[in-house]
């Protein structure tokens, strides 16, 4: 089994959705933990969403993610 590492925390589901999305779209593979419940107000009081990557993609995941950032 594969090491997962966590690149980003959320308290908003749908923004873990978006960058999981991203992520793939570059062939990373990740995985959202954490969502607790099908209500996002419940989840926007902590940062309790993980996305989390297979440890040898995790640098590049990061660079991925950091790069998106600028772009906005």
């Amino acid at each position: 089994m594969d090491e997962l590492k966590t690149v980003a925390k959320f308290g908003d589901p749908m923004l873990a959705s978006i960058s999981q999305g991203l992520l793939e779209t570059h062939g990373i593979k990740a995985e959202i933990f954490g969502e607790t419940s099908s209500y996002p107000s419940f989840n926007a009081a902590e940062i309790n969403i993980e996305l989390k990557v297979n440890a040898e993609d995790y640098d590049s995941a990061l660079s991925i993610l950091a790069a998106s950032d600028k772009a906005e």
